[in-house]
């Protein structure tokens, strides 16, 4: 494993090689400084494959094993058994084959990396707002219980997202969840402004745990509040920048 990549790991996943990767040992510079794995940035693409290497190498693997999909902010998941031939929309990938590394991109967002130990299966999911109120979470574990996997045996671990604090919304934002379920304003609270702050980790908690899964948790870590360590949207915009990197969360086999 690179000695300069930072990885971040759950007890609740131990026994499957997984890992939130932060920013720290890439080769990306200038805004994109560190381990930013998204070619859909406009950083040089031969940093980016240089990085998403790496992430790899530190997983025994090659990067033709690490496999991700177009994410689209969709409930949609796409069972994988190997490298994808052409890009994939979809938010969610799941799988019950050895040696593929499961890949999603975040920068704000939620990601979600899943295991049932016992059936050897796993998944992970990019789960925003938008996916995780469409059902993004809910559609992954099904399609891992279609793979053998059984919900009561899954643990679920969000990574690395954006904290309530710092996710200022408006009332709008917050009517298309309470239209959905007027419960579901427990997730918003008064921010420092007059607009309502959201808790997308308690959100996306919640969603897990009612879905039946075994063990659900947040890893405790704010995109925004940690620029050394992670890459943001709504801080890189509310910093002007042109463009931002993105996170990669991996799990394996």
């Amino acid at each position: 494993m690179p000695a300069t990549l930072e990885i971040l790991t759950s007890p609740a996943l131990e026994g499957v090689r997984h890992g939130f990767m932060t920013r720290k040992g890439g080769a990306s510079s200038g805004v994109f400084s560190g381990l930013n794995c998204g070619h859909g940035s406009s950083d040089l693409t031969e940093a980016v494959t240089v990085n998403r290497a790496r992430v790899a190498e530190a997983f025994d693997l090659t990067p033709a094993q690490l496999v991700g999909v177009y994410q689209t902010h969709s409930p949609d998941v796409v069972a994988v058994t190997g490298p994808l031939e052409a890009p994939v929309e979809a938010d969610a990938l799941v799988t019950n084959t050895p040696g593929v590394l499961l890949s999603i991109l975040t920068a704000d967002c939620q990601p979600v990396l899943f295991a049932d130990r016992e059936a050897g299966v796993i998944g992970a999911a990019h789960a925003g707002w938008r996916g995780a109120l469409e059902g993004v979470l809910e559609n992954t574990i099904a399609a891992m219980e279609t793979l053998g996997a059984r919900r009561a045996e899954i643990s679920a671990v969000i990574g690395p997202c954006i904290s309530q604090q710092c996710y200022e919304v408006g009332w709008d934002f917050m009517d298309q969840f309470t239209l959905e379920d007027p419960a579901y304003a427990r997730f918003f609270t008064q921010g420092p402004t007059d607009k309502p702050i959201f808790d997308l980790p308690s959100f996306g908690l919640y969603r897990l745990r009612e879905a039946g899964v075994g063990h659900a948790e947040w890893i405790h870590h704010c995109t925004y509040n940690e620029p050394d360590r992670f890459y943001s949207y709504r801080r890189s915009t509310h910093a002007g920048e042109a463009d931002y990197g993105r996170l990669i969360s991996v799990i394996r086999l």
